[in-house]
């Protein structure tokens, strides 16, 4: 698939089918999203794959009971490591930089999924602490974003975008 047909073709999926994701795409996924830029490429983020279902169901929990990450027969969640970049960027690189890294990741990572024929959804909104405590993450280390993977179990619609007209700026506001 073209990219731009890609793009346009992802959607947020929120029902898988029980299939499995085959380990060829998974990896596929998450080479990708190493290949995801970084500040001084250093890479300051982690990715868990949760697949063992008490996992995704505690997750699901945490994400204030968003069944999708119940459902989905694979969770990537993509944590924020500053230590990472921390001695090189100070401040920025453990406020900012790191939280950006593992953004990026996230968005290569779905848009991999979606070029296997798998769907996904950005799952944002979540206890970080409890995401952090199921996961065992290290002190310091935060959860940014999650990502169900699986095949998809419903047609979503495109939701309305803006048109560029009203979302670009030239030179200034």
């Amino acid at each position: 698939m073209e990219f731009h047909e890609l793009v346009s073709a992802r959607k947020s999926v929120r029902r898988y089918r029980r299939n499995p994701v085959p380990r060829a795409a998974l990896e596929a996924i998450l080479e990708a999203a190493n290949r995801a830029p970084s500040a001084g490429g250093l890479q300051a983020y982690e990715i868990v794959v949760a697949e063992r279902q008490d996992t995704r169901s505690a997750l699901a929990q945490a994400a204030h009971r968003q069944d999708s990450v119940a459902t989905a027969p694979v969770v990537l969640v993509f944590v924020a490591n500053p230590r990472r970049n921390a001695s090189r960027y100070g401040g920025r690189g453990v406020s900012l930089y790191s939280v950006q890294d593992a953004t990026i990741a996230a968005a290569y990572a779905q848009l991999a999924a979606a070029a296997q024929g798998l769907g996904s959804c950005w799952v944002g909104a979540f206890d970080e602490d409890k995401v952090g405590e199921i996961l065992g993450a290290p002190r310091g280390m935060r959860p940014v974003a999650m990502l169900p993977i699986g095949y998809s179990d419903e047609t979503p619609h495109a939701v309305p975008r803006r048109g560029i007209d009203h979302l670009v700026w030239h030179e200034k506001f």
